[in-house]
């Protein structure tokens, strides 16, 4: 993927404010203030890719339903006796969206000569759908075949439908599945957030953790005591994060298998939610410590 001004901007950005946030905990020693602000990087620096991977879904879906029109369009134009060639360099004014540029090159380029199949193969490659590609690759072979040109485009206009369909209620199923996956983790987040801050502190005062005192639990562990029966809830904070990310990256994973099948689609879903619990640990040890 090459990156674009939006990327760039999200890359310097996250730079800049590391920087002014290393230097002010070279001077402030305040590790909590550090690591909040260094999620907030993380955040600025991923999250262009996070919205470059969303409107390239959304530009390819986009581009599926025009070519969907386009070879219904053509399929009617052919039916009527007009050649292949004819046909397209008359649909050069008619509008598709984000498909308009690509139909407009392959009609200049049919008028000026070059042959149907080689366009076709160009006007394939331009757009970079594996969707359009394989569909573009019957239509060639059927017009260099010079079989029943306006079946082919009538099964391909129907082949795509069929996948469009089928896109469209998989990612009904995939929102659902990704919505209630989200609302469990952040749910999981505040009740650590309550046992940190509540009911640890609570549990502490009362000296004893079931059969085991404050003494002999901090005794064998980094969890330091403000008092003799009191938990120091910033020394919780370290073993909580971590745990958050832990479960964070391990919960996308487990969504982009669920909703997506695939634990490599689950990667955007892990970055998304460790840096959100980043930003809500750090953020509670920096506002409510």
């Amino acid at each position: 993927m090459s990156l674009k001004k939006m990327h760039w901007f999200g890359i310097i950005s996250s730079i800049v404010l590391f920087v002014i946030d290393l230097a002010y905990f070279i001077f402030k020693k305040d590790l909590n203030l550090f690591l909040f602000v260094l999620g907030i990087a993380l955040g600025i620096l991923f999250l262009p890719f996070v919205i470059g991977i969303v409107l390239e879904n959304k530009r390819e879906q986009e581009l599926t339903e025009m070519f969907l029109e386009f070879s219904r369009n053509l399929a009617e134009s052919v039916a009527t006796g007009t050649p292949v060639s004819k046909s397209i360099i008359n649909m050069d004014k008619k509008n598709y969206g984000g498909l308009t540029e690509n139909v407009h090159k392959l009609a200049n380029q049919i008028s000026l000569g070059v042959p149907v199949s080689q366009a076709l193969e160009i006007f394939a490659h331009d757009v970079g759908s594996n969707v359009i590609g394989r569909a573009v690759s019957l239509i060639r072979e059927a017009e260099r075949a010079g079989g029943e040109i306006d079946y082919i485009l009538e099964s391909v206009a129907k082949s795509i439908s069929e996948v469009d369909k089928l896109k469209k209620e998989r990612r009904a199923a995939i929102y659902s599945l990704v919505v209630q996956g989200y609302i469990i983790f952040f749910i999981f987040i505040g009740i650590m957030l309550i046992m940190q801050f509540q009911i640890l502190p609570l549990a502490g005062s009362a000296g004893v953790f079931g059969q085991f005192t404050i003494a002999e639990i901090t005794s064998k562990t980094d969890i330091s005591l403000e008092s003799d029966t009191k938990i120091n809830t910033e020394a919780l904070s370290r073993p909580f994060l971590f745990l958050l990310l832990t479960q964070g990256f391990l919960a996308g994973l487990t969504i982009g298998k669920l909703a997506e099948g695939s634990i490599k689609a689950g990667i955007k879903h892990s970055f998304i939610l460790a840096i959100a619990a980043f930003l809500i640990s750090t953020g509670a040890n920096v506002f409510l410590i």
